[in-house]
């Protein structure tokens, strides 16, 4: 079974979605003369130079994402950073040139960020990184806005790439679904419910939180370090943004934690929250075929999680 993207169809999807946010950008009144692709994973990552511009436009999503749906996150996300920049957090704002809503352009929903050049290229501090996130959950826990439970972690589409996987036998075998499946069926109630999550955890708060890996996705600029890619930004446990980091970072975060005057990590939530993330890396397998480098990702952490106790030694109350 053969029908991942080739490097052929993978360009011209770049290409495609550079196209078309070149083109919503000039919808929008900005001159656009070269565009320089940053990043190309998940999404395409555009510099729209000369204008101090970023377009982020994403391309491997899951099967039947609509527009809207994919709009209704991003606005979120473009509401939440701006709070935040407004605040004095140092994030990598939106662009302050266009309108801060995402534009909808040949099947693409594109957000406009504002650009910011990086410093020397460096190493990834994860450590000190994972400290400094604990400045950003205590920026975040006044944030006036509504977010929804533990949204980033998709519960709709859990079983429906499980679905997906059971006819990629070259990706998951049937004996990892079917423990995948049972995982699931004792981890889903604490992800779908606050209460349930609540009464699992009593006197854990719950908070805005970043979504996803902040201590991955903080900015190396040339003046400062910036918080960046808030894509799944969601309410819950200050846990959820350290899920499968390990001891190390965890006590990084912890540190920093006490130096912000927040709670420091528990042990139980980060089984919990640590065996949601590996069955989302398994779930990951499903979008292998659109971005054929992933499986180069996850299929370690697939014999990393056969390695571990059944939904990673967590036992609900």
């Amino acid at each position: 079974m053969n029908d991942f993207l080739t490097a052929h169809e993978l360009a011209r999807r770049t290409r495609t979605a550079v196209a078309a946010a070149v083109g919503a950008a000039r919808e929008r009144g900005l001159a656009v003369t070269d565009a320089v692709v940053l990043h190309d994973l998940f999404s395409v990552v555009v510099h729209l130079a000369p204008s101090p511009v970023v377009a982020r436009v994403p391309t491997v999503l899951p099967p039947g994402t609509t527009l809207d749906q994919q709009a209704r996150r991003q606005q979120t996300e473009l509401d939440v950073v701006q709070w935040l920049a407004d605040q004095g957090t140092p994030v990598v704002p939106p662009s302050p040139l266009v309108p801060r809503t995402p534009a909808q352009r040949d099947g693409f929903s594109i957000t406009f960020w504002q650009y910011v050049e990086e410093g020397t290229a460096k190493e990834p501090d994860y450590a000190a990184n994972a400290e400094a996130t604990a400045e950003l959950h205590a920026a975040l826990r006044s944030y006036p806005g509504r977010l929804s439970f533990l949204s980033t972690a998709d519960p709709h589409l859990i079983p429906e790439s499980f679905a997906l996987l059971t006819t990629r036998p070259d990706l998951l075998t049937p004996e990892d679904l079917d423990r995948a499946h049972r995982e699931w069926e004792v981890l889903e109630p604490l992800v779908v419910s606050r209460a349930a999550f609540e009464h699992a955890f009593p006197g854990i708060d719950v908070q805005p939180v970043h979504g996803d890996c902040p201590p991955a996705n903080i900015l190396h600029g040339r003046e400062r370090d910036l918080y960046a890619d808030f894509e799944l930004v969601t309410l819950g446990p200050v846990e959820w943004d350290l899920a499968t980091l390990g001891p190390e970072l965890t006590a990084a975060y912890d540190r920093g934690a006490r130096r912000a005057g927040l709670r420091t990590s528990n042990a139980e939530v980060l089984t919990f929250v640590d065996a949601v993330g590996m069955l989302r890396a398994l779930t990951a397998l499903a979008l292998a075929p659109q971005l054929p480098q992933l499986t180069d990702y996850l299929f370690p952490a697939v014999d990393r999680w056969r390695a571990t106790p059944f939904a990673g030694g967590f036992t609900p109350r």
